[in-house]
């Protein structure tokens, strides 16, 4: 996902549901509630995605090079 994160109050959200669920399909959309974002709508790609990111194993010597660096780095974000 490469679009900044929308934004839409939950009422908008009700109102255009088929929108926003389109829209969800290419960017992440935040549905608030006093201002304040509440939940996040994604496409399943991207929610399987990071579902296996979260459940990636490795052994210390089969990390990747990049990994590695990036645990020494303290930059996992």
């Amino acid at each position: 996902m490469t679009e900044p994160m929308l934004k839409v109050p939950a009422a908008e959200a009700q109102r255009n549901f088929g929108l926003y669920q389109d829209k969800a399909l290419t960017q992440p959309v935040a549905v608030t509630r006093n201002g304040r974002p509440r939940v996040v709508m994604i496409s399943v790609e991207e929610y399987e995605r990071l579902k296996r990111r979260d459940r990636q194993v490795f052994r210390t010597e089969e990390a990747p090079d990049a990994l590695a660096e990036a645990i020494l780095a303290g930059d996992l974000g």
